[in-house]
């Protein structure tokens, strides 16, 4: 017969699960400590995600910048041959209007795909309109609300316009709607901003240096006021309710404005998981490409750098004869471009 020994059978007292304390304070007191922590975590993580993509353009323009800048300097040096070729008199106005086209298509796609400053081009052959235009053009244009009605309406029956016009109207509610959610969200956003001032002057009576006796403590409120400080005055109101939560004894929160306080913070844990998608799984963030094929794409792109520089080195010896650019602007034409 076996007996049930306590001692062998049954496991030692130190080695049992100690169940979790629970936290202090009301439930808000922890909703707010646990949103707070959550928040912390994502601006962690984002900071962690920011780095490793800075250091991983600083390695892509380390392998790719090189041959960026060489075409980069072969387009910068097409503007000039360009310009003085609008000066010759020795072009069409058509074959003018192609040049013009020609500055402004280089000057974008330095803008837009190298990210140098071609405003001065832009500015000087980019096409405007006269204010006088715009203002003839406002005048003969009807109200909206005067907009006449399409033909295909014109031959309906009564009873199908009314219901178009119900239709229209419910669209035109449910826009005001959208409108006064969207300012609904606006006024929440200023009276958590205007409460800021409030959670700094309760946390200033908590912790000045001044209103403690103390003397043990005083280094300690001189460097946590200067914090508070700082975070009131760059109106940082995450840092001050994270203060709050390190800081601030349960028994002198109002658990009506902590709720509100964790209202906020949930709202910025949605826009930190946002952004930390964005740079995720963006069009340029870290899981878009990785490892090989990452490498692979980043050789095909210096080939085609490379070809490009050749390119347009072979246009910038055609620019400098006119027989050679009117050559340029037949085979972009023949092509169907209208730049390089």
């Amino acid at each position: 017969m076996h007996l049930h020994n306590p001692y062998t059978d049954l496991p030692a007292a130190n080695s049992l699960p100690i169940p979790a304390a629970a936290a202090p304070g009301t439930p808000a007191q922890q909703a707010f400590a646990e949103a707070v922590a959550r928040v912390e975590g994502l601006r962690q993580r984002l900071r962690e995600l920011q780095a490793a993509q800075a250091e991983a353009r600083r390695r892509y323009w380390q392998q790719v910048g090189p041959a960026a800048e060489t075409v980069v300097q072969a387009r910068q040096a097409l503007f000039v041959p360009l310009e003085e070729a609008l000066l010759l008199g020795y072009f069409s106005r058509l074959e003018q209007q192609q040049i013009t086209a020609l500055l402004l298509g280089n000057a974008r796609t330095l803008q837009d795909r190298f990210g140098e400053d071609a405003t001065e081009i832009l500015r000087k052959y980019a096409p405007r309109r006269r204010p006088i235009d715009t203002e003839q053009d406002d005048e003969q244009q009807p109200p909206e609300v005067a907009e006449p009605a399409p033909a295909a309406a014109a031959g309906k029956a009564p009873h199908e316009q009314a219901a178009e016009a119900a239709r229209a109207r419910r669209k035109t509610k449910q826009q005001r709607t959208e409108e006064a959610a969207a300012q609904a969200a606006r006024t929440q956003e200023q009276a958590l901003l205007a409460n800021t001032k409030t959670l700094y002057r309760q946390l200033a009576r908590a912790h000045h240096p001044d209103l403690s006796r103390d003397e043990s403590t005083h280094g300690q409120r001189t460097q946590l006021m200067q914090r508070i400080t700082e975070a009131y005055e760059a109106n940082d109101l995450y840092t001050l309710l994270q203060l709050l939560a390190e800081t601030a004894p349960p028994d002198q929160t109002d658990d009506t404005l902590l709720a509100r306080y964790t209202q906020a913070l949930q709202q910025q844990q949605t826009e930190l998981k946002q952004q930390i998608q964005g740079l995720q799984y963006g069009e340029n963030g870290l899981s878009a490409t990785t490892g090989k094929k990452r490498e692979q794409e980043i050789r095909q792109l210096k080939r085609h750098l490379k070809a490009e520089a050749e390119y347009l080195a072979q246009v910038l010896r055609l620019l400098a004869e006119p027989a050679g650019l009117r050559q340029l602007l037949r085979e972009l034409a023949t092509e169907g471009h209208d730049t390089i």
